[in-house]
Order: structure tokens, then C-alpha cells, then sequence
């Protein structure tokens, strides 16, 4: 068999914890931070996990990690 190719955008995108979570940063952190609260983009800087509906699409992007 040979090598399955990983899918880099999803690399640098997505890392997979020791517990076989998928880490990911949070969205809406890009433009128009004028007009968002402090405390909203200071919850927006830390990172959360992937839903566990979408947690096995992710880990077949990524099969070596």
C-alpha cells in the first residue's frame, strides 16, 4: 500500500490532542474587532475543540497524526 498523502491546509489547521480530540482556533477573530466587545475577543483568542459530529472527517484529513 502506499502512503496516504495528508492534507496540509487541515494540518495547519487542526491539531490533534494525546486524548484524540481535534484542537482548532475560533472563528470571527479576523476584521471589524472595533465593533466587537473585549471580553468577546478575548474568549475568541483561545482555542476550543471540534464537535464530535465532525471530529472523524477531520482525523481522515490527517492520518498519520
Amino acid at each position: 500500500m502506499p502512503k496516504v498523502k495528508t492534507r496540509r491546509g487541515a494540518a495547519k489547521r487542526f491539531k490533534i490532542t494525546a486524548t484524540g480530540k481535534v484542537r482548532r482556533r475560533r472563528a470571527y477573530l479576523r476584521h471589524i474587532l472595533s465593533t466587537k466587545p473585549r471580553k468577546q475577543k478575548r474568549r475568541l483568542r483561545k482555542p476550543t475543540f471540534v464537535s464530535a459530529a465532525d471530529r472523524k472527517a477531520i482525523r481522515r484529513l490527517l492520518p498519520y497524526s
